[in-house]
């Protein structure tokens, strides 16, 4: 018989984590633990880590949800469960928690090993790029960031905008591009919906004075309207991330990629609803010719393995995907992860830390 239980941690931050929304001291995440009674010792383990702000599910009702969804499971005398019963099993309105009893249902289907998936990355054969995110702050701060960044190897940046007075974070772009060049590094940033819509026109096009691969969210989710008119007239490519957000049925999402067309959207499964709900979100902006890249939302090394495993089902070689949050915490879940020259490595015989 299969037993669902939950723990949880208190991640807390080696910073101050700055976004256009205040800062992050600490970060709460709740593990789903799903056994069978046959085997205990074998454990799928999976993450709900919302966050506040942003999450649908954030807010005081969550651990009561956390606890009657195992109550839930546990009262069905289950022999069986599989991750695609994952989405209907928790409900609308829950998109972490899908995704969290989504990966521990695939962890304990392949053995309780955290390897959900057969591909070169869960085999540990191939590494995924990613970019290195640059926190907002204060211009000292940014500018280590960056230093670090560029002497550890990367060659895709992402900076954190909105948070200094516009000029200042021109001049680091402008910094950047006076140590490398576009040929040498791509420079993605992300506005988080910080730009009002009349001035967004202007500030992109500065912003594509330094070659800027892509923005993110330059103006605030639910203004569909303004923000198809940028992606029309923007002399940089748009993508699209907080946008997504709550938006579940097919039909909708089909709607706003056709209304919106941006030229990428950006995929967070803990936000999004899960794997399924994310592989999704691929094929639907494939099958429109825009283009994607999956990136964790500050989630403890559990849940990013689970994303960065999903990423691993697709061919992303050459194209920097948003994976290099498992450095932000003092006491993050111990696990065989590494970013080794701006890419992410699994080592499926490394050893993990089993969160209590």
């Amino acid at each position: 018989m299969l037993r669902l239980r939950f723990s949880q941690r208190a991640l807390r931050f080696n910073f101050p984590a700055r976004t256009s929304r205040g800062a992050l001291a600490e970060h709460v995440a709740w593990y789903l633990h799903l056994t069978d009674t046959a085997a205990p010792h074998l454990v799928g383990l999976g993450e709900a880590a919302p966050l506040a702000g942003l999450s649908p599910d954030y807010g005081p009702d969550f651990p009561a949800a956390v606890a009657q969804l195992c109550e839930r499971f546990n009262a069905g005398a289950r022999a069986t469960f599989a991750a695609a019963d994952a989405p209907a099993f928790v409900g609308p309105g829950l998109p972490a928690l899908t995704f969290a009893l989504e990966t521990a249902a695939l962890d304990l289907a392949h053995g309780g090993r955290r390897q959900l998936y057969a591909n070169a990355f869960s085999e540990g054969s191939a590494a995924l790029p990613i970019n290195g995110l640059v926190w907002m702050g204060d211009a000292p701060f940014m500018r280590e960031q960056i230093r670090q960044k560029l002497a550890a190897g990367y060659s895709c940046l992402k900076l954190k905008i909105g948070s200094l007075d516009f000029a200042t974070e021109l001049e680091l772009l402008a910094e950047i591009r006076a140590v490398a060049g576009p040929e040498r590094l791509t420079l993605r940033v992300d506005a988080n919906g910080a730009f009002a819509p009349a001035d967004a026109p202007a500030r992109l096009a500065q912003l594509a004075e330094f070659a800027i691969h892509s923005i993110e969210q330059p103006i605030a989710a639910g203004q569909t309207a303004a923000l198809a008119a940028l992606c029309r007239t923007s002399p940089l490519p748009i993508a699209l991330d907080e946008e997504l957000i709550g938006v579940s049925e097919p039909a909708r999402q089909a709607a706003l990629l056709d209304a919106i067309r941006p030229a990428y959207i950006v995929l967070k499964p803990t936000l999004l609803g899960g794997h399924a709900a994310t592989r999704r979100w691929i094929a639907l902006a494939e099958a429109r010719g825009i283009g994607w890249w999956i990136t964790s939302a500050l989630e403890s090394n559990v849940g990013l393995n689970a994303v960065a495993q999903l990423t691993g089902e697709y061919d992303v070689q050459g194209f920097a995907q948003g994976l290099g949050t498992g450095q932000l915490y003092h006491n993050n879940v111990a696990a065989p992860l590494r970013i080794d020259g701006g890419a992410l490595r699994y080592d499926p015989l490394g050893t993990w830390e089993l969160p209590a």
